[in-house]
């Protein structure tokens, strides 16, 4: 703008016709020269953390990872598991859709005994069941019963059917598997759906252990 303003000035002022190309050609000189002279700053990027995968059990035990999901606008939902050996070899998987539940609590402590009937079907006697809630986790682990107290003391008393039950609360990115098997799950028929062999769309055969 200030090329095109010095031109009209030269004819107004000095009656000095300046060639359009003349004009372009300066305009596109000083936008080199200037991207030239521009210092090149580095995009700076903070590190990234590195995320915690699967944890692995403690050896000779088995591990159940669990999570539950809520469809959105609806009272349908979702308790999911996932079972692996130590090594991180998946085992199997099984997902509960019902509906009726609005308390997102009281779903993950569903999903926990969901976890109890996996186990079972498994025929797992030790075994490490690992939920996102800590809530449930601790009324798993304590004396506190919450508003499922019913459902806290069914998984209780399934706990003692099997040598050792070990209730544990890790972070969602540890959850990965039952996360997005009680996601994928939510638009599933109403029921139980197990896999056995294949396990479902979203989890690994074998993940690498932390």
């Amino acid at each position: 703008m200030w090329a095109i303003w010095y031109a009209k000035r030269k004819i107004i002022h000095e009656n000095n016709y300046q060639s359009p190309l003349l004009t372009h050609c300066f305009v596109e000189r000083f936008l080199a020269d200037l991207a030239e002279s521009k210092p090149v700053q580095k995009e700076w990027k903070p590190a990234q953390a590195k995320q915690p995968g699967w944890i692995p059990p403690p050896p000779g035990f088995g591990k159940i990872n669990v999570d539950a999901a809520l469809a959105k606008n609806t009272t349908k939902f979702t308790m999911a598991a996932v079972a692996r050996d130590e090594a991180g070899n998946f085992l199997g998987a099984s997902a509960l859709v019902m509906e009726g539940i609005t308390d997102p609590e009281m779903a993950e402590a569903m999903a926990c005994r969901e976890g109890m009937a996996l186990t079972s079907d498994l025929v797992l006697q030790k075994f490490k069941l690992a939920s996102d809630c800590l809530n449930v986790v601790r009324n798993l682990q304590g004396t506190a019963m919450g508003a499922y107290g019913h459902i806290i003391r069914e998984i209780k008393a399934r706990a003692e059917d099997f040598t050792e039950v070990r209730f544990t609360h890790e972070g969602r990115e540890a959850n990965g598997d039952a996360h997005r098997l009680a996601k994928g799950s939510v638009h599933e028929s109403f029921g139980r759906h197990v896999w056995f062999i294949t396990p479902p769309d979203g989890v690994c055969t074998a993940v690498n252990a932390l």
